[in-house]
């Protein structure tokens, strides 16, 4: 085990007794056996050792989502992501408050955010999402975050986890719509599904400034 290797894992299990106070650069480089310097050297300061630290106790979660692979229905796969998430944050409590209880955002929430928007944009692409990919995004991320640090400050014993179920179903019937939608009411879906296509594939025939003009109209009908 190099030195990086053994100061990210000094600090990880700092994390995991303490929580993120207990991550001081003196403690992890004590419990580790380097001098201080050599962390600020490998780091830079704290918040590089803590992304450091959440990318570490996040890699199994990332691996998982990666393997979870891409099925018939993004719909479906919505669902699986957001267990897998919910599922995270209760078996890992303490990198889960370092990637999501600040402001910061770690690189690993950052491809995790990304993989989720990725999600998104097929349901989008399958014309069945009812509100712009951005919005969906941040409902489903607020949906589970909010169930995670429910139950994290619900002792073990007393947790109701039939609120996953709950919450998820929520947020799943207000982003999107029936496998074949009919009707006016779709205009808004078909939308979105455009809007999405254009983004992933502008046309060339199209200038810069045409293609923003029809991302306004389109985003206008979206709504």
């Amino acid at each position: 085990m190099d030195t990086r290797e053994r100061l990210v894992k000094a600090a990880a299990e700092l994390l995991i007794e303490g929580g993120k106070e207990a991550v001081s650069t003196r403690a992890v480089a004590s419990a580790a056996g380097v001098q201080a310097p050599t962390l600020y050297r490998l780091f830079g300061d704290k918040d590089g050792l803590l992304d450091a630290v959440a990318t570490y106790g996040f890699s199994g979660y990332l691996e998982s989502k990666h393997a979870m692979g891409v099925g018939d229905d993004p719909v479906d796969d919505l669902r699986r992501g957001f267990d897998l998430h919910i599922g995270f944050g209760l078996a890992r409590p303490a990198f889960y408050l370092l990637m999501y209880g600040e402001p910061r955002k770690r690189a690993a929430r950052l491809e995790a955010d990304a993989m989720l928007r990725a999600i998104i944009s097929r349901i989008a692409a399958a014309g069945r999402l009812t509100v712009p990919v951005e919005q969906a995004a941040q409902y489903v991320h607020a949906a589970g975050m909010g169930v995670v640090l429910a139950l994290i400050a619900t002792p073990e014993d007393e947790r109701d986890l039939g609120l996953v179920e709950f919450s998820r179903e929520q947020v799943v019937r207000a982003i999107t719509a029936d496998a074949s939608p009919r009707g006016a009411t779709d205009i808004p879906s078909r939308a979105i599904a455009l809007r999405t296509a254009l983004q992933e594939d502008p046309p060339p025939a199209l200038s810069p400034a045409e293609r923003a003009l029809l991302a306004e109209w389109l985003d206008r009908v979206a709504k």
